[in-house]
């Protein structure tokens, strides 16, 4: 049995080196696993070719999301689809990657650059608190946000990102068409360079998100790009007030 579809010729050009031959699609399969499907591994290999870069798209990617995030991963599939709004590897990338901000971009009065996260649990429950009622029919999963401490004024930040079930189907897409909500005009979505709604400007931001974070009702903002993927910022409070938020919630 095939593990995944043979393709030998490099796609990228006649100069490559690796028309001088390279593993099958099973080998590299094979070896990938046996690194438990490791992202720094498969983007170093991606850099190699176009045809590097198209297997680890179509296939390295999806092994490593199924792997970090299996329950999600199935969740997300469920409507019968093999793959996901975006691609794979922008997919691979919002699970461990905190894409900070940079001023003059999308939350343009501070400076903190994008890092990989070690591990991030993604919560279907708490992604309900980040829809309007009217919108909470949809599926969201979102983070527990990425915590930046002690900012000067700007108090101790929380990141945060998700990704939509079906995204193209959804309500809260339905509704940003009917709102005629604004892109950005400048900037784009980290994880997959598609164009990006503000959810703030489109007044579908709800009390309950912010009780979620733990964070300021007024002090929280979140994009959604086309492929479903969500970012966003907010200033958490106190640990004393946050409990006190959660308990309201």
């Amino acid at each position: 049995m095939m593990l995944v579809a043979k393709q030998y010729r490099c796609t990228h050009s006649s100069t490559c080196i690796c028309m001088k031959g390279h593993l099958s699609e099973d080998a590299i399969f094979l070896v990938f696993q046996h690194l438990n499907w490791n992202p720094r591994f498969i983007a170093t290999m991606s850099c190699v070719c176009k045809w590097f870069d198209e297997i680890a798209k179509r296939v390295l990617w999806k092994e490593f999301c199924r792997t970090r995030a299996p329950k999600m991963m199935l969740d997300l599939q469920s409507s019968g689809s093999h793959s996901v709004d975006g691609n794979w590897k922008a997919l691979g990338k919002l699970l461990i990657y905190c894409s900070g901000c940079s001023k003059g971009g999308l939350f343009n009065a501070i400076h903190i650059p994008g890092h990989f996260v070690y591990r991030t649990r993604f919560s279907r429950t708490s992604g309900k608190s980040f829809l309007i009622p009217q919108c909470r029919t949809d599926v969201l999963y979102v983070s527990d946000p990425c915590e930046h401490l002690d900012q000067g004024e700007e108090g101790d930040v929380g990141f945060f990102r998700g990704v939509f079930r079906s995204f193209s189907v959804s309500r809260v897409r339905k509704m940003l068409i009917d709102r005629q909500a604004k892109f950005h005009p400048t900037e784009v979505c980290p994880y997959c360079k598609a164009k990006l709604w503000s959810m703030l400007q489109a007044n579908m931001i709800p009390r309950s998100a912010a009780w979620r974070l733990g964070a300021y009702d007024d002090c929280i903002e979140y994009y959604v790009c086309l492929n479903g993927h969500m970012l966003g910022i907010c200033t958490l409070l106190p640990l004393s007030d946050s409990e006190e938020a959660s308990e309201l919630d």
